[in-house]
């Protein structure tokens, strides 16, 4: 923990013009080697109401405890690796701003859930990736376009799956689905939504084999339409309505 006494605050607040705040952290930490299991260990951090809570895990990291253990990489909400539950809510670490929080209160923050820990806010992400793989999310195209033409798309048929192209992997949608919770072999949504991708793509040729894989007890059918894979979602796809889609495509035979 660490403290700021009121002649730093004050130094910093005439230097700036801007104020800063304490804020109280507390942080669902487990080390393998030396924890049964996780605690809370709570940090005082002085902040701006511009800052992230990426920010404020920067700072514990390199000010406090270096020993803390989170992932990120771009920082801008692009490369989707700082997913978190923070407030009990999955977000992006530096997409969340502290003037979003209350911070009258402490700010807890912890791993996603459903995926194995590996250590503090690390998890394993190897078996969200292998559903992602299992849905073939890639161009699959029996005809070869003319020599130097690409393959002609219009506008209307790119809108049926422009929302679903914005996913960025975070993981945030199918850690936040208490149906993969509790069943560690539902595909999830993420991987649905790729899938979604592909699908309706007009261009792809394969969208009858990505409704067979889907049409499985693990498949579509698990979704229960709680909607807290959308509410999760930090690029704001509508992974509910994408699910649906799929779901009907299912029953329909073909996209």
């Amino acid at each position: 923990m660490t403290l700021v006494s009121d002649a730093d605050t004050q130094e910093t607040t005439e230097d700036t013009g801007i104020q800063s705040f304490l804020v109280t952290f507390i942080v669902r930490r487990f080390n393998p080697e030396v924890d049964e299991e996780p605690r809370w260990i709570d940090y005082d951090v002085e902040l701006y109401s511009t800052d992230r809570v990426l920010d404020a895990l920067h700072k514990i990291k390199w000010e406090v405890d270096g020993s803390l253990s989170f992932r990120r990489s771009c920082a801008h909400g692009i490369c989707g690796s700082d997913a978190m539950r923070i407030n009990g809510r999955n977000r992006l670490a530096c997409k969340t701003l502290i003037k979003d929080l209350d911070i009258s209160k402490p700010i807890y923050v912890e791993a996603i859930k459903g995926l194995p820990l590996e250590k503090d806010l690390i998890v394993d992400m190897e078996p969200f990736f292998a559903s992602y793989r299992d849905v073939q999310p890639f161009l699959i195209a029996n005809s070869t376009p003319e020599k130097g033409k690409e393959r002609v798309q219009s506008i209307a048929d790119r809108e049926i799956f422009d929302d679903t192209t914005k996913c960025i992997l975070c993981a945030a949608c199918t850690s936040s689905c208490p149906v993969f919770w509790t069943d560690g072999q539902y595909f999830g949504p993420a991987a649905i939504v790729n899938a979604h991708r592909f699908i309706f793509d007009s261009r792809d040729d394969a969208a009858d084999v990505r409704l067979d894989i889907l049409n499985d007890k693990e498949g579509v059918w698990r979704c229960r339409t709680t909607f807290n894979c959308t509410e999760a979602c930090p690029r704001g796809i509508e992974v509910t309505k994408a699910i649906a889609e799929v779901k009907q495509a299912v029953m329909r035979g073909r996209r």
